[in-house]
Parts: structure tokens; C-alpha cells; sequence
């Protein structure tokens, strides 16, 4: 890592126009293929743990009308999710209903899952071990939410219908087709009844829906992924291995929650598949009211996708850190999502000062391990005016 680079810079756009002085039959025909072989590009956020403590819920709330509302949580996020094609994070707060709660059995207002979409968030997977807090009713909440949001979602079916419908859930954008895929290790030890369904890790079933999802023909094939040993932050040899079995059964990309700190990120160029493959081994925590050294923050992965004459591959990998401050205001804890790179010289941004060297605290810890774990993924860096790619 040596040099600040550009990668983006918000608004900008370019065409070009080719004139081909042919017959008009085979002019048409030209610009049908050259316009599907064209080069077409996307850029995918993958984002961690969303979670519900109590306190999240206390300051969510009016105390007149009883309502909720979380979206300052993500104001200052927003930018950068909004800059990305399709942005995916792991809702691990049911939205089971009143009354809410926090650890250990999760419930969380609608409001959280509306802010969601709000921040630009596209999709949301469900399958993790909270899934299951407030049992069948909660999932089945859950669902109906998002639906009536118009927030995609998979992980978690209603019944078995449902499944085959979502799973794999089918993403287009940009002329570019991905089938993503999401599974949990567990539920904390609650069981779902039946016609109600979690995806769990489960070899047998993964292997069926991997050949499904390859079936339907996608560019590249995501699994989102709920795994690990909490508060590790070096991956576990059951995560290697499974990532192994994930990706020899046609997965593309595997992305990992549950540890609540983050884990090396790993881009391999050149396997097998010409395509690239890439793990995420933890995103840590996107927002929580977990404050002990490691578990106050995460990261966001910053995918780029590129299809050329008809074949997709990866071409970039970067990420952003982010660290949730949690100043009180009117005796009320109040949470925000900070990209660090726009806040980390920013001191007199915050009201207090011990909250201040936590994040730079989590700024370093995080670069220690991801700068020397990490292969060919890289920090997005704030000039001032732009992110820049730090190498």
C-alpha cells in the first residue's frame, strides 16, 4: 500500500456515438451486438450487522407519540451507500412486534427496517441466529414488513413456495444478472416450526441450491453468509472450510456476519473460474450498542463489477471502515454511523472527547489487522472533497 488513487467522483458521466456507414439490415444488427457486449460495470455494497439493543430503541423513539424513527442512525452514511449500484446488509433485528426488546431476544420497530431503505439500502438478507427471537410470528412479521416496504429480501420463507420464489433471490442491474443466497449456522438453539423457514448451513441443501442458483444463469452467484466464532477477529478453520465447500459448488462471492468484529477480506484474482473469487470473512458490526474494544464498528465492502463480451468478473475490491458514535443528548443516547475517514481529523466534531479517541482507537486496530490480513482489498480514503483509494 504506497499511493492515493481516485476511484469516483460523484455526477460524473460520459457517452460516446459511432456512426457505421453499412446497410440499415446489417446496422441494426451490429447495434444489437455491440450493444450487448458492451462493457457494463456495477458497484455492490455488502454491509454488516444491523442490530437492535434497547437502547437503539429508546433513542428511536418520541416520547409524545409513542413512534420511531431511526433515520438520523444513517444521515451520515447515506452518501456513500447511495453512491453504489446495489447496497445488501444483514438485518439481525426481527421486526417482531410490541412489545420491543433488545439482548437477548431481539424485537425491533418497522421504523428500523423503513430507515433501511431510506439510507439507500437495497436489499436486506434475514438468516441469522436472531432470526428466530420471537419465533414463526416474528419471522412471518419480519417478511410482511419488508414486503409492504418493497425491500427484496431471502434467509428467511414464509413456507416452502416462498423459498423457491426468493432462493436464490435474482438481482439485475445494468445489464448485469447475480442470484444471491443467504444461510445462518443456527437460531440459538430456537426451534421454527413448519411451513415457516431459515436457511441454515446445511451441506447437503446448499449444494441443491448452488446447482439451482447456477440453473438460472447468473453472472455471478453471492452467498451471504452467518458464521464464526464471536468476537474472533481471525477466521475459524469450520469458516475456511465452508467457504472452500461454497465456492468448489459455483459461488462467487462469500459474504460473512455474526462475529460482531471484523475479519480479513480476500480477493483472489486468478482462480479457477477466470471470474475471481472473494471472501469477506466478517463485516462486524454496521450499528449496535455494543461498545467494547473491536465491536463498535465494521466495514462496508465496495464491490466492482464488470461484464465484458458476455463474461463477468470482479475488477475491484475496496472497503470503507465505519464506527458508530454514540453522543447523549437531553440525558438520551443517540447513535450515528460514521464513515471514519471523513471523521477521523475531525475532533472537534464531537461533544465528547472520549468518544473521539475510541474511534481513532478503532481506526487503528482495524487497519492493523486489515492492512496486514487483507489480500487485494484496499481502504477508501476521504481527501476532503473525495474518496480516494488508499494502496
Amino acid at each position: 500500500m504506497t499511493d492515493l488513487k481516485q476511484t469516483y467522483s460523484p455526477g460524473s458521466a460520459s457517452s460516446k456515438a459511432i456512426v457505421v456507414l453499412l446497410p440499415l439490415i446489417f446496422c441494426s444488427v451490429f447495434s444489437a451486438d455491440a450493444q450487448s457486449l458492451a462493457e457494463k460495470k456495477i458497484t455492490l455494497l455488502f454491509i454488516g450487522d444491523i442490530m437492535g439493543h434497547e437502547e437503539q430503541i429508546w433513542s428511536a423513539e418520541n416520547r409524545s407519540t409513542h413512534t420511531f424513527s431511526y433515520d438520523t442512525v444513517f444521515s451520515f452514511i447515506k452518501p456513500e451507500i447511495e453512491e453504489a449500484d446495489i447496497a445488501i446488509a444483514n438485518l439481525e433485528a426481527p421486526l417482531g412486534g410490541r412489545p420491543y426488546s433488545g439482548y437477548p431476544a431481539f424485537s425491533s420497530p418497522d421504523a428500523l427496517a423503513a430507515a433501511c431503505k431510506d439510507a439507500g439500502i437495497d436489499y436486506l438478507v434475514t438468516a441469522n441466529n436472531h432470526s428466530a427471537d420471537r419465533k414463526e410470528n416474528g419471522i412471518l412479521h419480519t417478511l410482511h414488513v419488508l414486503d409492504s416496504l418493497g425491500i427484496p429480501h431471502t434467509g428467511t420463507f414464509s413456507d416452502q413456495a416462498e423459498r423457491k420464489a426468493l432462493n436464490p433471490l435474482i438481482i439485475e442491474k445494468n445489464g448485469i444478472t447475480l442470484a444471491l443466497l443467504n444461510y445462518t449456522y443456527g437460531t440459538n438453539g430456537i426451534s421454527v416450526n413448519k411451513p415457516v423457514i431459515v436457511n441454515t448451513i446445511e451441506k447437503s441443501v446448499i449444494e441443491k441450491d448452488l446447482a439451482a442458483a447456477r440453473q438460472k444463469n447468473p453472472d455471478l452467484i453471492i452467498v451471504f453468509i452467518h458464521w464464526g466464532t464471536e468476537y474472533d477477529t481471525v477466521p475459524s478453520s469450520k469458516q475456511y472450510e465452508t467457504g472452500n465447500f461454497l465456492f468448489e459448488n459455483g459461488a462467487d462471492l462469500v459474504i460473512g456476519s455474526h462475529p460482531h468484529v471484523l475479519q480479513k477480506m480476500i480477493w483472489e484474482k486468478n482462480a479457477g473460474t477466470g471470474r475471481g473469487r472473494l471472501t469477506v470473512f466478517s463485516l462486524g458490526n454496521f450499528v449496535s450498542n455494543q461498545r467494547k474494544r473491536h465491536t463498535d464498528g465494521g466495514a462496508i465492502a465496495r464491490i466492482e463489477i464488470t461484464k465484458r463480451n458476455g463474461s463477468a468478473l470482479i475488477t475491484d475490491a475496496d472497503y470503507y471502515l465505519t464506527w458508530v458514535y454514540t453522543p447523549i443528548v437531553n440525558f438520551r443516547k443517540n447513535f450515528y454511523i460514521l464513515p471514519c475517514s471523513r471523521f477521523e481529523n475531525k475532533a472537534s466534531f464531537f461533544t465528547d472527547t472520549a468518544q473521539y479517541k475510541m474511534m481513532k482507537s478503532f481506526i487503528n486496530d482495524s487497519r492493523l489487522l486489515l492492512y496486514k490480513q487483507n489480500v487485494n482489498f484496499n481502504e477508501m480514503i476521504y481527501n476532503g472533497s473525495s474518496w480516494l483509494l488508499f494502496h
